[in-house]
């Protein structure tokens, strides 16, 4: 179907000529999926077909999606379907003002009713002019429609979200983990430095930009971050859980007020953890029961899920992982850029993330191949040494059961709230231990599992 001239648009824009809508030369199409691309494109990957000018790729319109092909708020003109959500739509769009393609999501009618939704829309806006953009997507503009929705125009990305790439490999290689918790942690720590937490860290919110030296990370959806700024707007009512179970700090389940930057990385922690052995951290079929293996249990080391795995898993990486999920924010890596460097330095690599963040994927493949071996020979060289003490002092009967059988009680623990117990595994908290961390967070845990159920 043409587009007429000067037609006026349900959306507050005016459909246009073509050759004016779409002449600009900083762009081409794709005639048959209508993809725009940079200028010095020839091909669409997606299909084959060659590219051409706006002007020979005119979209049609439709009678299920009354937006296609108009031109929204004078200026976008909507090309094609990018992705649905429960939120909104997202759609590539041609922006005429600056001669380029850019992603705009609109609100669907039913969440643009609700104020606080609108709020954390406009917020995310707000919230792309303070932060640089190296890692973080850039948004352009927010506008209201004149059918009572709104928009948000951003920069289109080419690349995929890292939920698609979990779900086609199952793990990724250990480089690949670390060039992109590197970038994160550049674009995670210019947030956290403004007092902002994203507090929705997830493989959906991950975007993948492929480049020949490996992946370009940007982070998505700023729409429900805490802004920890003194006189800050709250959005969110106390004791109301925000975020996705699978990557949600303790106190971020429990609706904590006193939740920081840290929870961000906890976050980032059990997204490493899912990347490299194929299994999110805490396990559930439902948010309550998400919540309470949060609140309540450890994760499996990671080299228990590693032995059939593709890639070795760093020895090391356990104790990382160990410090990353500690229930208390006060006991945990205390940022995101120093969980970026333990994992690395648990792969054997020197230096640090910032400089991680820009070498090639390759390079830092070939680096963790050189070292990855001698860490798991190391490794077992410790543990032997570690049971043959062991069973001496099993011998001589200076263990605890045996001080138990001569009378005595075990030595009192030195500092020993959160400390780990190498007999056990890794990541399991002594036995005494656990009883009193059970029980201050069991009475939490019920108290988050009625607030969702109610």
């Amino acid at each position: 179907m043409k587009i007429r001239r000067g037609r006026r648009d349900p959306f507050g824009g005016t459909c246009e000529s073509i050759k004016k809508v779409s002449g600009g030369s900083g762009v081409k199409a794709c005639p048959r999926c209508g993809r725009l691309y940079p200028s010095e494109a020839g091909f669409c990957p997606e299909d084959g077909q060659q590219l051409t000018t706006l002007s020979l790729a005119p979209v049609e319109t439709s009678a299920a999606d009354p937006r296609m092909g108009v031109l929204l708020c004078g200026r976008y003109q909507i090309r094609r379907v990018v992705a649905d959500g429960g939120m909104g739509r997202v759609y590539e769009a041609f922006d005429t003002a600056t001669d380029r393609n850019v992603a705009v999501k609109l609100l669907h009618s039913e969440v643009a009713n609700d104020a606080v939704s609108v709020e954390r829309f406009k917020r995310e806006f707000a919230v792309s002019q303070l932060l640089p953009h190296e890692h973080i997507v850039e948004v352009f503009d927010f506008q209201p429609t004149p059918d009572g929705s709104f928009a948000l125009a951003m920069e289109f990305l080419y690349g995929e979200e890292l939920r698609n790439t979990i779900k086609r490999e199952k793990v990724l290689t250990p480089a690949r983990v670390i060039r992109m918790l590197s970038q994160l942690a550049i674009g995670l720590d210019g947030a956290h430095e403004r007092h902002l937490v994203h507090r929705d860290l997830k493989p959906d919110n991950i975007f993948l930009c492929q480049t020949r030296d490996g992946d370009n990370i940007k982070i998505l959806d700023f729409g429900s971050v805490k802004d920890k700024a003194e006189n800050a707007k709250k959005l969110t009512v106390i004791g109301t859980t925000i975020g996705s179970p699978f990557y949600m700090a303790p106190e971020q389940a429990q609706g904590l007020e006193t939740l920081d930057h840290r929870a961000d990385v906890w976050s980032l922690a059990a997204i490493a953890y899912e990347c490299l052995t194929g299994e999110v951290p805490f396990k559930g079929n439902n948010g309550p029961t998400i919540l309470l293996e949060i609140l309540t249990k450890n994760p499996r080391p990671p080299t228990e899920l590693s032995r059939d795995g593709l890639f070795p898993i760093a020895p090391d990486l356990d104790a990382v992982m160990a410090r990353a999920f500690q229930k208390s924010a006060n006991h945990r890596i205390s940022s995101v850029g120093e969980l970026a460097d333990q994992v690395g330095h648990a792969y054997g690599l020197e230096a640090a993330h910032k400089e991680w963040a820009t070498r090639t994927q390759q390079d830092l493949e070939s680096a963790i191949v050189a070292k990855i071996s001698k860490l798991i020979a190391q490794r077992k060289i410790r543990d032997s040494a570690a049971d043959s003490f062991f069973g001496m002092a099993d011998d001589v009967g200076d263990t605890p059961d045996a001080l138990h059988r001569n009378g005595e009680s075990d030595p009192a623990p030195q500092n020993d709230e959160f400390s780990i117990q190498p007999a056990i595994t890794p990541m399991s908290p002594r036995w005494p231990i656990v009883a009193v961390v059970s029980a201050t967070t069991l009475l939490a845990a019920l108290a988050v599992i009625l607030l969702l159920v109610l």
